[in-house]
Order: C-alpha cells, then structure tokens, then sequence
C-alpha cells in the first residue's frame, strides 16, 4: 500500500518543511498518514487534512469541535503525541486527544 503524504493541521504540528503539492486523499488514505508524514505537507494542506480528521473523530465520539482554551489545548495533546510518537497514525494520535479531553472536565 503506497501512503501519499498529506497535510495535518499547522496548529497541530507547528510550521511544515516539505513544500510539494498533495493530490486529494479518501479518508481512508487520510487515516494512514503519519505525524511524521504531516508535518512534512504544506501548512495549508496540513491545516486541512488534521480539521477533517478531528471532525471525523468528533463526530464518531458524539462530541463537537471544541473552540477557544479547549480546542488549543486539543491542539497542544495532539503536538505532543506527535512529538513522542512521529511514527504514529494522525487520526490515532487526534483521536485520542479528543477522548482525553471527554474525560477532562471543564474548568469553571
């Protein structure tokens, strides 16, 4: 199975090195890409590609997207999973970010 390299979030994963342009991917190529292979995609690609992955993980944990203080720190977890993990599947890594903060209660 050849992986295509694709963007993730630039808020997820910080500034990207790699400058090529990426074809459009079916979510189940999206799921296989790695941090590793996201930080190396375009800021704007990269952008794209970690939203529709959260949205997708929100939508099968029955939550939304958080805004604000929640979402930066959505944000922060899932750089930091991808800083220990590069090799780690995106989807896995955001989804798992989402379930951490569903057992996370909100700060008054």
């Amino acid at each position: 199975m050849i992986r295509i390299p694709v963007a993730v979030a630039a808020l997820l994963l910080g500034a990207a090195s790699g400058q090529a342009q990426t074809p459009p991917l079916s979510f189940d190529q999206a799921a296989y890409i790695t941090c590793r292979e996201a930080q190396a995609m375009r800021p704007e690609a990269r952008t794209m590609l970690a939203v529709r992955l959260a949205e997708h993980a929100s939508r099968h944990r029955g939550v939304v997207m958080p805004q604000g203080e929640q979402g930066a720190r959505l944000a922060h977890l899932v750089r930091g999973g991808c800083t220990l993990a590069p090799d780690a599947y995106l989807f896995t890594v955001i989804d798992r970010a989402i379930v951490s903060e569903l057992a996370t209660p909100p700060k008054r």
